[in-house]
């Protein structure tokens, strides 16, 4: 790591004393872009678990809850930690690697109310790649500024907004959880932990990838069948911010809020969607919208601010086992989909290098209408088909592009 960029993400740190109360919308902008430039730093080196870089992380998280107002929220401390084990081989049986210790950091903020929501994102990464990585050849740092410095950053600013004046019917624990990429760790321990066991749990907000707001303005919200008190709130919120929602009912998901739902606590997981740097070396502060950041922030604001006379939200299950059966597939078309387009078909977000779909032509921007004879409607209707096919096989795909409905010859791949 050169000097420059060690004395530069020293200074992003010392910054954040400097911090005043936030009384414009140009200092929360500000506070949003320190928050993720330091937290997606090459001094963090990508933030893998049981590292020195998430331990930094840790620290400046737990500064940044500290000089907020919350409380230490782990039974008097601000980290709870637990112990993975980390292997190079992804097909490693479970127990074997290399033992770490995580690190969650909690801060509360506590109302004296008899119920706690739980608004959390995770804060560690990938490190310096391997395993999880699109670039699984290029030994270089993941800073994941998007995935998820830009979660962690909002959830930040949600907590300034709460304890100043915010809705009081509640308290509110705010969980920056590590091993999330690794299978959801530090979520799984905190649900299991008597840290939250004793805390009456109302229902669990979870954001993960809330840094790149497209022109539509379209945020995706999972989740929203986990309880009938989602709807309402979720309309008043975004007329509030000026969102458009494309809303996903089933509460599992590769993120934390499915830790909360697995124990029938009401979720939903605010998300911006998928891009070219995701997982890659270059999830960089440049890229994040920070402007639809705030915005994302003033949305579960304003849902939280929605529930706050409704007691304790009742919670459904969702139809998961249709969910599973979708994501049950062995070959992929070597796309990226927009999960927040919410028009007919599939639209394409990214085309992977060498895949399927690069090979048959396709380009971001498509819309996937028909692959074979099934009829794509969405992306539900998109992974249930790959379910259909085979490696070798060789199908049509029909894509929108423009205005013009083109042919497309896909071959899946080995």
């Amino acid at each position: 790591m050169s000097t420059s960029r060690l004395l530069s993400g020293l200074a992003l740190s010392c910054a954040l004393v400097l911090i005043a109360p936030v009384t414009s919308v140009a200092q929360q902008l500000d506070d949003l872009r320190i928050d993720v430039a330091f937290l997606s730093s090459d001094l963090l080196e990508g933030r893998g678990t049981g590292t020195a870089g998430e331990r930094l992380a840790a620290d400046y998280i737990v500064d940044r809850f500290r000089d907020i107002g919350l409380e230490p929220g782990a039974d008097g401390s601000w980290l709870q930690s637990f112990e993975v084990r980390i292997s190079a081989n992804p097909h490693a049986a479970p127990g074997e690697g290399d033992a770490r210790t995580g690190h969650n950091v909690l801060g509360l903020l506590d109302n004296g109310a008899e119920t706690t929501v739980v608004i959390g994102a995770h804060y560690d990464h990938l490190g310096y790649g391997g395993s999880g990585s699109r670039a699984p050849n290029e030994m270089a740092i993941h800073n994941g500024a998007d995935d998820n410095a830009s979660g962690v950053a909002a959830i930040v600013e949600i907590a300034r907004r709460l304890t100043d004046k915010g809705p009081a019917n509640n308290n509110y624990l705010f969980v920056a959880f590590s091993g999330e990429e690794l299978g959801l760790h530090g979520s799984k321990f905190l649900v299991d932990s008597p840290a939250l066991a004793d805390r009456n749990i109302n229902y669990m907000i979870n954001l993960d990838m809330v840094g790149r707001l497209n022109e539509e303005r379209t945020l995706a919200v999972n989740g929203t069948g986990t309880s009938p008190a989602w709807g309402s709130a979720l309309d008043a919120a975004a007329e509030t911010a000026n969102l458009r929602l494309s809303r996903h009912e089933s509460g599992l998901g590769p993120s934390d809020h499915a830790s909360f739902y697995l124990a029938d606590i009401p979720v939903i997981h605010l998300f911006t969607g998928q891009h070219e740097q995701y997982h890659r070396p270059d999830d960089d502060s440049q890229f994040i919208n920070y402007d639809g950041l705030a915005d994302v922030s003033t949305f579960a604001v304003e849902v939280i601010a929605a529930l706050d006379d409704d007691g304790r939200l009742a919670f459904t299950e969702t139809d998961d086992e249709s969910q599973n059966q979708q994501m049950s597939f062995s070959v992929t078309l070597g796309v990226m989909p927009d999960y927040v387009y919410d028009g007919e078909g599939l639209r394409i977000d990214a085309v992977l290098d060498g895949k399927s779909g690069d090979a048959a032509g396709l380009e971001g921007g498509d819309i996937v209408l028909r692959m074979g004879d099934r009829e794509i409607g969405d992306v539900y209707a998109y992974m249930e088909a790959l379910g259909a096919f085979e490696p070798g096989d060789t199908i049509t795909v029909v894509v929108k592009r423009g205005d013009e409905e083109i042919e497309k010859t896909v071959t899946f791949q080995e």
